[in-house]
């Protein structure tokens, strides 16, 4: 008995299941109109319509707040709900539409058209007559829309073209919205030929690329869809498009040169942004030779064109990112009528649907990173400045040809009010901007060791907040072109030249600090192999100390070690790295808080003069005061060692208003009480 509850529990949890299934995005995107027309009445859907035109939509929560379709100003109306209709007198629509035949119901919907065309081609007896159809029937606007050419070929011969025209869009049996599922066919009641259907998470469905204007209206024989659009049989795939098409003349090459003739023939659902050949003539003939030359760019620019689902233009509302078949991403919106790729209006064709996908006419060829070189990839990022300065100094055969590099270029505000002049030295620093092997910056590591051109070894350094390479730190996502990747780094490179000993022997302002080195027997240390951070008090730091505190502390070594050591860390620090509060263990035992402000990194509060001064075993930063160790400075209240009465003071104040809330901790207030009398000799 005791397993009859959790049967009855398991059996309502799955007939709950049952009955609460997923609506359909259609479904969700009506039920959200409903619910902002319900204050009008029952039954009544909000609909937004854009201005000046006739175009409705049901929309969700973003659009209605927007109140914008395709970046253009819509107003809300409320109407009937499908499937309901207003009663005089009475608020709202309460009553719904008299169930009727296909063909009344279709006079009822706002498809007349499509009704007297059914008289007209005999069609009328079928849909009034028993059975179980879909029709999804053209609004009147939609047979006003064709071409002259177009409807006189069909009203001309109502008996074949116009009657098979309208039996193409039925279906043989009952298919609500719900039904309607993304990326499938349905045999058609002429030749079995398929209708595709795409239903996308915005609420839109499509057939053939035709929108469901107003869905689901039931009759006694069937089912009445509203579209927008007179659909048309499609018998040939993309690839028969492209090859048969005379503006893709040079796509067809293309794609027969790189061997994807199979895939745009094969089943499935695609969409191809076909670039005309106008597209490929706007391109520079140096780089559409290199792209046309090379078999994997030229794939990579294929597949960058082609998307991995079926995008029809009328499911594009509003701004979207599309996955491509090479990996990347494109975003796809509108503008009015017209449909934009990352931001710009250039599909001239759209909507020519194929039976495993659909092919809109682009007018600019779409390259991916993957197929540009250096400079390329450059053109689109703020390093134009940097770029300039590798051509001037000889550098452009290493960022155009088929040599594997990683570019590191700094961004543009490194030569704000900075003008740099190219010689000799500049070349060499420029060289070891560049450095062997293509790399990308989520694989590298740190500590890690890096080549250049000018035969230099980098240092990789991993922070919590940036990443850096020596001094520079990654400015902006990596790009990764055909042979090369652009790092933007936020400073000029500079290269280690010796250790720390070295670099602050061969500067004059730290030449006190080097006798103090020596005089503290810490040379060795700042020789051999390591990883410090040094914060280097310069000649002008000493002086400002007065006479005899420096002479006192000249004449103690000891003492003037463990100054020293305040002033170095075992771990490379470089500026980049410190955006809020730093603290570093000294080799003193004493802590170094380092933080940034304005630009200027501070360290215990006193403002570094120069930052990253680069040596092979660490990093040096110029300090213009002697830094002091907590010990040696005047103690602070703070650092007072505590009054034991206080501390007992502060406890029993706590308490006592504990103890007032419950009595179990008055025995516990009693005890402090009378340690305070101890302390204090009584009160």
């Amino acid at each position: 008995m005791a397993r009859l509850p959790l049967l009855l529990a398991l059996g309502l949890g799955l007939g709950l299941g049952l009955g609460l299934a997923a609506k359909s995005p259609y479904q969700q995107v009506l039920q959200h109109s409903r619910l902002r027309g319900r204050q009008h009445g029952p039954n009544v859907c909000a609909v937004q319509k854009l201005i000046g035109t006739n175009r409705k939509y049901f929309t969700n929560c973003k659009q209605w707040y927007q109140r914008k379709i395709c970046g253009k100003s819509t107003v809300i109306s409320y109407e009937c709900c499908p499937g309901y209709e207003k009663v005089p007198g009475e608020k709202g629509c309460p009553a719904a539409l008299p169930l009727s035949n296909i063909y009344e119901t279709l006079g009822v919907v706002g498809s007349a058209t499509t009704q007297l065309y059914s008289d007209r081609s005999n069609l009328r007896p079928e849909i009034e007559g028993p059975g179980s159809f879909t029709i999804f029937a053209p609004s009147n606007e939609a047979w006003a829309s064709l071409s002259a050419e177009t409807l006189d070929s069909l009203v001309s011969n109502v008996n074949i073209e116009l009657l098979n025209a309208l039996r193409y869009h039925m279906v043989n049996k009952r298919v609500l919205t719900d039904d309607l599922k993304h990326g499938t066919t349905l045999n058609s009641m002429y030749q079995n030929l398929p209708i595709q259907i795409h239903h996308y998470p915005n609420g839109i469905v499509t057939v053939n690329c035709a929108r469901l204007l107003k869905a689901d209206h039931h009759a006694t024989n069937g089912v009445v869809h509203v579209i927008d659009k007179v659909i048309s049989t499609t018998t040939n795939n993309i690839q028969h498009i492209v090859e048969t098409e005379e503006s893709l003349e040079t796509l067809r090459a293309a794609v027969a040169a790189s061997d994807l003739n199979s895939l745009l023939e094969s089943e499935g659902q695609y969409t191809l942004l076909a670039p005309t050949n106008e597209a490929f003539e706007k391109i520079p003939r140096e780089t559409l030779n290199r792209i046309l030359g090379d078999p994997e760019a030229l794939r990579d620019l294929l597949n960058h064109h082609i998307l991995k689902s079926a995008m029809c233009a009328e499911a594009i509302i509003a701004g979207l990112t599309m996955e491509t078949l090479e990996g990347t991403t494109l975003d796809v919106g509108c503008s009015g009528e017209e449909l934009t790729l990352n931001g710009k209006p250039i599909i001239a064709n759209k909507d020519i649907l194929a039976t495993n996908g659909v092919v809109h006419f682009v007018n600019e060829l779409l390259i991916p990173d993957s197929a540009k070189t250096l400079f390329e990839l450059a053109q689109e990022s703020e390093v134009s400045e940097s770029m300039n300065l590798f051509r001037q100094a000889g550098l452009s055969s290493h960022l155009t040809g088929n040599e594997r590099v990683t570019l590191l270029a700094p961004v543009n505000d490194v030569f704000k009010d900075k003008p740099v002049s190219v010689d000799s030295n500049m070349k060499n620093l420029l060289l070891n901007h560049i450095v062997k092997d293509q790399l990308s910056s989520k694989y590298l590591y740190h500590g890690q060791k890096l080549q250049t051109l000018g035969d230099k070894e980098l240092r990789v350094f991993v922070y919590r907040n940036n990443l850096c390479i020596e001094n520079a730190c990654i400015a902006a996502h990596d790009k990764r072109g055909r042979f090369g990747t652009l790092f933007s780094v936020d400073k000029m490179l500079t290269p280690p030249t010796g250790s720390v000993m070295d670099v602050l022997k061969a500067d004059h302002r730290f030449s006190t600090l080097v006798a103090a080195i020596q005089s503290a027997g810490l040379t060795e240390n700042l020789n051999r192999p390591g990883t410090y951070t040094v914060f280097a008090p310069t000649n002008e730091a000493f002086r400002a100390m007065p006479q005899g505190e420096l002479n006192k502390l000249m004449g103690n070594a000891k003492e003037l070690g463990n100054i020293l050591r305040f002033h170095m860390a075992d771990e490379i620090l470089v500026s980049g790295a410190v955006s809020a509060l730093v603290r570093l263990k000294s080799m003193q035992g004493d802590k170094l808080e380092v933080s940034a402000k304005n630009n200027i990194i501070h360290v215990n509060k006193e403002p570094v003069a120069e930052s990253d001064i680069m040596a092979t075993n660490g990093v040096i930063h110029a300090v213009n005061s002697v830094l002091q160790p907590q010990a040696s400075r005047p103690q602070e209240r703070g650092d007072e060692p505590a009054d034991p009465a206080l501390e007992i003071f502060k406890q029993a104040s706590a308490l006592s208003k504990v103890s007032q809330r419950n009595p179990r901790l008055a025995p516990v207030y009693s005890r402090l009480l009378a340690k305070m009398k101890e302390n204090s000799g009584g009160f």
